[in-house]
């Protein structure tokens, strides 16, 4: 299930919409196959169409885990929930480094956004509230990027905020919330990685905006 998590994460969405309208996604813009590019490039409707397949990719292969691992064996819940931000993990490194365009791809945020949601219950209000940091952010700043480093910084936090603070503490062992900690903070840390580039032209006053004017084809 592993596996077939970095497979579903790989499918390269951003190229194949790119290739659907008779360009390459990775000549144009920021170069990159990622939702932003594909809707600064193609505009909007299909950048928002490749951040829901994007999503979807990173979605499928956690629910899997869910219906078949607990149809199969309904007593395995600390397996479930050991196992689902692997196949999160995997699914998600999949469309950092696909294979399809030479191991190198998105930058993680739509597939990453997917795949916890998908971890319910315990992953599906952080990433909720990571979306709500995402678009405050975005809304104060106009820098997606920015957006996205915060919203990822946020997940680790929002996800102490679930498993401890709330009424339902109780109901979540640490051999469930431990695994879903460390992945999360990796995946913050891959997030920033990814976008150190952006790190480094925000730096300079040279990232664009969000509504920055469409880059010549």
């Amino acid at each position: 299930m592993i596996v077939l998590g970095f497979a579903s994460g790989s499918i390269p969405f951003g190229l194949i919409l790119g290739r659907a309208k008779g360009i390459d996604i990775r000549e144009h813009g920021s170069k990159n196959i990622g939702a932003t590019n594909v809707g600064r490039v193609l505009g909007r409707p299909l950048g928002f169409l490749c951040f829901a397949l994007d999503a979807l990719k990173g979605a499928l292969p956690v629910l899997a885990v869910w219906f078949v691992l607990v149809a199969a064996h309904p007593e395995q819940t600390s397996l479930v929930g050991m196992l689902m931000p692997l196949v999160a993990i995997a699914a998600i490194l999949g469309h950092v480094y696909s294979p399809w365009v030479g191991f190198r791809g998105g930058k993680g945020v739509a597939t990453s956004f997917g795949a916890l949601l998908a971890i319910w219950p315990l992953m599906t209000y952080p990433a909720l509230g990571a979306l709500v940091v995402w678009i405050v952010v975005l809304k104060i700043s106009r820098f997606v990027s920015l957006a996205s480093m915060c919203a990822a910084l946020s997940l680790p936090l929002l996800l102490v905020v679930r498993a401890f603070w709330l009424t339902d503490r109780n109901s979540h062992p640490a051999d469930v919330v431990l695994p879903l900690l460390i992945a999360v903070t990796a995946l913050a840390f891959l997030v920033i990685w990814k976008h150190r580039g952006n790190i480094s032209r925000l730096r300079a006053g040279s990232e664009p905006r969000i509504g920055a004017s469409k880059p010549a084809l």
